[in-house]
């Protein structure tokens, strides 16, 4: 008996050697692999089509930084389901900092609310790792009108025909147009499109009245006197776009509605890569040349902490989510 048992006392004590040693192994690898962070390609998910807003702020980013830390970081475009579907993918895919998504208000603080089975949850199931920019919601005309004022005085003589597009249900742009109706006592007919890319045809061509998405996307056309900006919903007037009035003047109540981006990662994504990502993102945002691209398309340059964006995502979820419920906006 006293052999057996000093026996099995070594035995567990040996055992508890080898797993202690095979836990530090682990963790030995896992350290040296953060350390050498990355060794191969990073993923970047756009889940928006390429040309609009979203795409150009990450490419923007995605090359500065690739600049600086020869990273290669590849922009992957997965659009669908108002941005849930390259969300999904991201949240998702191994937390090993080899994929990363760029989220922004729609697919992040709205979609918890506006969407019956979201199939990810932004507050749980991923990493924040580093807020890019932020802009206002601009509306534009193609042929149709010049003024805010000639839309609502059309919009009330004719309810439900003056046509308004924007890229996807449940973004921002989205319910910055029925916040829109609400605030002027109007009632416009909403064409949702899949991008941006063929909503501009359109307005182009005078298939429809007016177009609402973000800045950074409509910018170009805005400059080369394509298209009729018409009001931009943040509580100032944009510096890039100083005539145009804001949605609180045009309607005399108090009124706004931003998008902002951020890149994150998939929960469990180790500390010292967030960490690693966060302090290449900032440097790239602190560039002259890349924090002037983004003023220049109508964005602010935020940046700040992984911590940082992780408290305005938990503020911003329950405060869209009322929104949605005014709106009375859902969808499956």
């Amino acid at each position: 008996m006293t052999i057996t048992t000093r026996a099995t006392s070594m035995s567990a004590r040996l055992c508890t050697w080898m797993f202690g040693a095979s836990v530090l192994a682990v963790a030995a690898v896992s350290a040296h692999a953060q350390a050498g962070y990355p060794t191969k390609p990073i993923r970047l998910i756009v889940p928006f089509p390429p040309g609009g807003g979203t795409d150009m702020i990450a490419r923007s980013v995605a090359q500065k930084v690739t600049e600086k830390t020869s990273w290669n970081i590849v922009v992957d475009n997965r659009p669908g389901a108002g941005g849930n579907l390259g969300v999904d993918a991201a949240a998702k895919s191994s937390p090993d900092g080899y994929t990363l998504v760029m989220g922004q208000t729609s697919n992040l603080a709205i979609n918890p609310a506006l969407y019956k089975k979201l199939p990810y949850d932004p507050l749980k199931d991923l990493a924040p790792v580093a807020l890019v920019s932020s802009s206002p919601i601009l509306m534009v005309s193609g042929k149709s009108f010049t003024s805010m004022a000639e839309v609502l005085k059309a919009a009330k003589a004719k309810p439900d025909m003056i046509t308004v597009g924007y890229a996807g249900n449940g973004t921002v742009a989205h319910l910055a147009v029925t916040q829109i109706e609400q605030a002027s006592g109007v009632k416009l007919r909403h064409i949702p499109y899949k991008g941006i890319a063929q909503a501009i045809t359109d307005l182009s061509g005078g298939q429809i009245d007016l177009f609402v998405g973000s800045i950074p996307s409509l910018i170009g056309q805005v400059r080369n006197e394509k298209l009729h900006p018409l009001l931009v919903t943040s509580k100032q007037r944009s510096g890039q776009l100083p005539a145009t009035p804001t949605m609180a003047e045009a309607s005399g109540k108090n009124f706004e509605a931003i998008t902002w981006f951020g890149i994150l990662a998939p929960a469990g994504t180790p500390d010292a890569i967030v960490q690693k990502l966060n302090t290449a993102i900032n440097s790239a945002l602190a560039e002259a040349d890349v924090a002037e691209k983004l003023r220049s398309e109508g964005g602010d340059v935020l940046g700040g902490s992984s911590k940082d964006f992780r408290l305005l995502l938990q503020s911003e979820v329950p405060r869209w989510a009322k929104v949605v419920k005014d709106s009375g906006a859902s969808l499956n």
